[in-house]
């Protein structure tokens, strides 16, 4: 029988700024990483799920 690992997290945006003139949204992430209760905040989807790659090791 095949071990399986599971490796949840929650992830939060947050929106800050509306660019008024071509209308780009900014977000901030929090993701949180269930397992370890590790917490950290990025300006983007991408760093966000850089951090999430590192965790599970794909990076």
């Amino acid at each position: 029988m095949e071990t399986k690992q599971v490796t949840s997290f929650v992830l939060r945006f947050q929106l800050t700024d509306i660019e008024m003139d071509s209308g780009k949204k900014y977000w901030r992430v929090k993701v949180t990483h269930v397992q370890e209760e590790k917490e950290a905040v990025f300006d983007s989807v991408e760093s966000a799920m850089e951090f999430i790659k590192e965790i599970v090791g794909d990076s």
